[in-house]
């Protein structure tokens, strides 16, 4: 292999944590959330009602993941999954530098912590590019800070019907 040449990297561990911080997060905010089975095809996270008198009500998660703080911002989705799934959850894992190599950034100087963006399905069919064979949905130079971390998550509380976590008085 030539000196330099960027090799695709995978850490399965890395991703796979990326769905229990979501089922984690979205747990947080009073959110039942199941996992779908492995290799489910189209969403990886079922999220209900906590109050099962409350709603039949099911929404569907499709979670993605992105390892190094230097992505492009952007992650691969297939078309033919675009109506498998009500919203679609980024989490920026934030691990490091792993692109800026000519750089010569250590890798650990870019972890910071992980950030979540929830996006509807509609938001994903409109920014979805299917001209390469990565079929690409890329966030850079959009305005996305209404889908991210606890403003993405309320989006699935509310069209579930669940209200905000507060103490019971007597």
């Amino acid at each position: 292999m030539k000196k330099g040449k960027s090799v695709f990297t995978r850490y399965p561990v890395i991703s796979y944590g990326a769905e229990y911080l979501v089922m984690g997060n979205l747990m947080r905010r009073d959110i039942l959330t199941y996992k779908a089975p492995p290799q489910n095809e189209g969403y990886d996270l079922i999220c209900i009602h906590p109050n099962p008198r409350r709603s039949g009500r099911q929404i569907r998660v499709q979670v993605k993941s992105r390892l190094a703080t230097d992505c492009d911002r952007g992650f691969p989705v297939k078309e033919k999954t675009l109506d498998a799934f009500d919203y679609l959850i980024v989490v920026f894992m934030n691990v490091g530098y792993f692109l800026q190599m000519r750089k010569r950034h250590p890798v650990r100087d870019g972890a910071s912590a992980p950030e979540f963006y929830t996006f509807p399905a509609s938001f994903i069919r409109r920014h979805h590019d299917a001209r390469s064979s990565w079929q690409k949905v890329q966030t850079r130079g959009l305005d996305i800070e209404q889908y991210k971390d606890e403003r993405g998550f309320e989006q699935i509380a509310k069209d579930l019907g669940i209200s905000y976590p507060k103490k019971k008085v007597k």
